[in-house]
């Protein structure tokens, strides 16, 4: 039986626990924080519970093949709901659009608050996005990544031509778009991957396209569910979960994995060895395996953003509020000095507010409040050379400019405050061992950031990486995709074996 050590227990490391268990392999799971469950936190405050992670569940179907892989269907384990209004989104001249959960109702709902004609344009754009999406889900996405299945793509002309690796997102976006409020909607997207839409490759254009022609859901009770139930699939399934078990090294023999050892000394066997870590902290100086080719190529690659965040428990409740809020600078100017502010490693003073609302009991302490997590898109902790998020003071007067910025756009809360907690890039670093705090490990600036990302076949034979920082990139569902390809990788060595 082969022997697998998944290290880290996010979300890609629990699920590709899962899938080895499932195919039979004696697997343990280490996650050096005390519980599992990574960037899908959870935090309780004055008797309302916050998500601390991903708020939205996309592609609904990588799931259903992950529950249905390894046991019972997910339908029988969470509930997810799908999203009346994916997002109500807030533009700098005041109008506000309900953007609609189902594709067939978008196009209306835009040419009703933005005017006709948008609804179109939007639809043109999407039209676009398909063919992106036709063209790389099955060859790239849910596949590894190799420079032969970059070759492949560009033999197809029709599907390079789609993909556009010259273009960027905001470059595809404006052949479509002449509204500047959709301009900046799709800008919204790049930020999923904690990137620059005017650095970021025209193929994420996926991103919207599958967001609403697969639908926004929501796990009634919050994302952190998911996290508990793929750890409840993985203790089915034999699978040992240590946590407060931190990784030191990745021991070899010869050009091949053999183990893992602990800060306490002890040493855990192996065939399979699966990082759930980011890439710098496997490959870097001083990292668990230093590997000094993939290092270099990680140094060619630029950290993804982080995020600041408030939990805000709130008195009173407006049943009119919706699941998730978009507040968006004056301008599309405004909106670039924000990714400006970005680059330059410093707090933007005026940044875009995105609010998670979600109306669920399991959620609050009682009837006359809701909590609401309040995110602005963040430079990583780096006292060194950026911002250092610990600062005496810092914290602070940034949530109070984040609250002021809120209430200039029409959303003043700052009289319903019970409570508010403050959560810094230094936070996120911290309790995910992410570094600096960055979401998505890498961001995807840049026309080859998807081929420099780590893959998930490690150089060294019987290592494998999982997760946000390699191979297909960060988000829920490409994690749980990386988990997929890094699962059949590893069972497709082992039957060779």
């Amino acid at each position: 039986m082969t022997r697998a050590v998944v290290v880290g227990g996010g979300l890609g490391g629990l699920a590709v626990a899962a899938r080895l268990a499932a195919s039979g392999q004696q697997v343990t799971l280490l996650e050096a924080t005390e519980r599992v469950g990574g960037k899908l936190g959870t935090v309780e405050v004055d008797g309302f519970r916050f998500d601390t992670g991903p708020s939205l569940v996309t592609m609904p179907l990588v799931l259903e093949r992950l529950f249905a892989d390894t046991g019972a269907p997910l339908r029988d384990v969470l509930d997810l709901q799908r999203l009346d209004v994916a997002a109500r989104y807030r533009f700098g001249d005041g109008v506000a659009l309900d953007l609609p959960g189902e594709r067939p109702a978008i196009a209306p709902a835009m040419d009703d608050a933005l005017g006709d004609g948008a609804g179109a344009q939007w639809e043109a754009f999407l039209a676009h996005a398909q063919r992106v999406w036709d063209a790389t889900h099955e060859h790239f996405l849910e596949s590894p990544v190799s420079p032969g299945g970059l070759a492949r793509l560009s033999l197809r002309v029709r599907d390079l031509l789609a993909v556009a690796p010259w273009r960027s997102l905001r470059g595809v976006g404006d052949r479509y778009l002449r509204d500047e409020r959709l301009g900046l909607l799709l800008d919204r997207y790049a930020t999923y991957s904690g990137s620059d839409p005017r650095r970021a490759p025209a193929a994420l254009a996926v991103v919207p396209y599958v967001e609403q022609q697969f639908g926004s859901w929501y796990v009634r009770g919050g994302l952190r569910r998911l996290a508990e139930a793929v750890a409840d699939r993985c203790r089915a399934l034999g699978v040992e979960l240590r946590t407060g078990a931190r990784v030191t090294a990745i021991d070899t023999v010869g050009d091949r994995v053999s183990g893992v050892r602990l800060d306490a000394g002890e040493r855990l066997a192996a065939d399979v060895v699966v990082a759930n870590a980011d890439a710098s902290t496997v490959y870097g100086p001083g990292g668990l395996l230093p590997h000094r080719a993939s290092a270099r190529r990680l140094a060619r690659t630029t950290p993804s953003s982080s995020g600041f965040v408030l939990l805000l428990g709130l008195a009173g409740r407006d049943p009119a509020t919706p699941h998730h809020r978009v507040l968006f600078p004056p301008s599309r100017a405004a909106y670039d000095a924000e990714f400006d502010a970005y680059r330059s490693r410093v707090p933007a003073s005026s940044p875009t507010v995105y609010v998670h609302a979600p109306d669920d009991p399991a959620l609050r302490r009682d009837d006359d409040g809701e909590g609401w997590f309040v995110l602005v898109t963040a430079p990583r902790h780096d006292p060194a050379g950026g911002v250092d998020w610990d600062a005496p003071g810092l914290a602070p007067r940034y949530a109070e400019r984040i609250l002021d910025v809120m209430a200039r756009r029409g959303l003043d809360v700052r009289h319903r405050i019970r409570s508010c907690t403050v959560r810094t890039p230094a936070d996120l670093e911290r309790e995910t061992l992410s570094p600096g705090g960055s979401i998505y490990g890498t961001s995807s600036d840049g026309a080859l950031a998807a081929f420099l990302r780590p893959a998930n076949r490690s150089p060294v034979a019987g290592l494998y990486l999982v997760g946000g920082s390699s191979h297909p990139g960060g988000g829920l569902p490409l994690v749980t995709l990386s988990a997929e390809i890094t699962a059949r990788l590893a069972r497709e060595q082992s039957a060779r074996v």
